[in-house]
């Protein structure tokens, strides 16, 4: 493992490094698409620049609220710190600063979740990449099969050999965000999203059986719960979309820039 690297003086943080180059590589994707369907490029820098801000502000927003009665004495000082980062307030904030600015460039509709879709699946895949250098504990639970690992100099360290789950959400994510680049032509406006919930959804439904996440209700864990309704969401929009249209397919395939009005 190699939570950091130390060049000289200076130490890096390997999950950040992998953090920063999912940025960039979904960045990279997404400026690829927009030049396809018609779209200035420099939409890429903006909404990735959202999605930091919008994120930034999400994560320690929702951990002051998490935390509120340990913070309550300094809300300002807590709220500016550097340290208490959450990923699902971050996933909120981000979310939430991309739609304001899809909404200011007049871009906020189907196109704007399929051009997301392969992008997302990307950033989570190298996101994961983090994950396995740093040990940080995202691992499974113990096995001692032929490629299992142990984790002995992580962030969470274990010497006890487990499934290396990080690589296995790479490689499933990874082949994710590959089909959906592939399929970014051939729906309607919309369904490459969906499409992106029920396979990013299925994905980490059958992970969680491998790693170490305590059980929420019936057996299933969070994790599962939520993956459950990712899969509902993307599994009901696709039927939408088929029952009012009679088809999934795009109307002009040979035509990307149609999927930018929706059509």
């Amino acid at each position: 493992m190699y939570p950091e690297l130390h060049i000289g003086p200076v130490t890096l943080q390997t999950f950040g490094l992998m953090f920063a180059l999912a940025f960039l590589a979904a960045g990279a994707l997404i400026w690829k698409r927009l030049g396809e369907i018609g779209k200035p490029v420099d939409w890429a820098y903006e909404m990735g620049f959202a999605a930091l801000i919008g994120g930034i502000v999400g994560s320690r927003v929702y951990f002051v609220v998490q935390n509120y009665d340990s913070v309550s004495d300094d809300l300002i000082g807590n709220l500016f710190s550097g340290s208490g980062l959450v990923w699902y307030g971050g996933v909120i904030g981000g979310a939430l600063a991309v739609l304001l600015w899809a909404w200011y460039r007049d871009f906020l509709g189907p196109a704007l979740f399929d051009l997301a879709a392969p992008a997302l699946a990307l950033g989570y895949a190298i996101g994961r990449c983090g994950c396995q250098l740093s040990g940080d504990g995202d691992y499974g639970k113990a096995w001692d099969g032929p490629w299992a690992m142990a984790y002995p100099d992580g962030t969470v360290p274990t010497d006890q050999t487990v499934h290396p789950t990080p690589i296995y959400e790479t490689l499933a994510m990874g082949l994710g965000a590959w089909m959906l680049w592939q399929l970014r032509d051939r729906f309607r406006a919309g369904v490459l999203f969906a499409i992106y919930l029920v396979y990013a959804g299925a994905e980490r439904f059958l992970i969680e059986f491998l790693r170490r996440n305590d059980d929420a209700v019936l057996g299933l864990t969070t994790a599962q719960l939520e993956s459950l309704a990712m899969m509902a969401i993307g599994a009901v929009w696709i039927l939408v979309v088929r029952r009012r249209h009679g088809s999934l397919s795009q109307v002009v395939p040979s035509d990307p820039t149609r999927l930018a009005s929706g059509l």
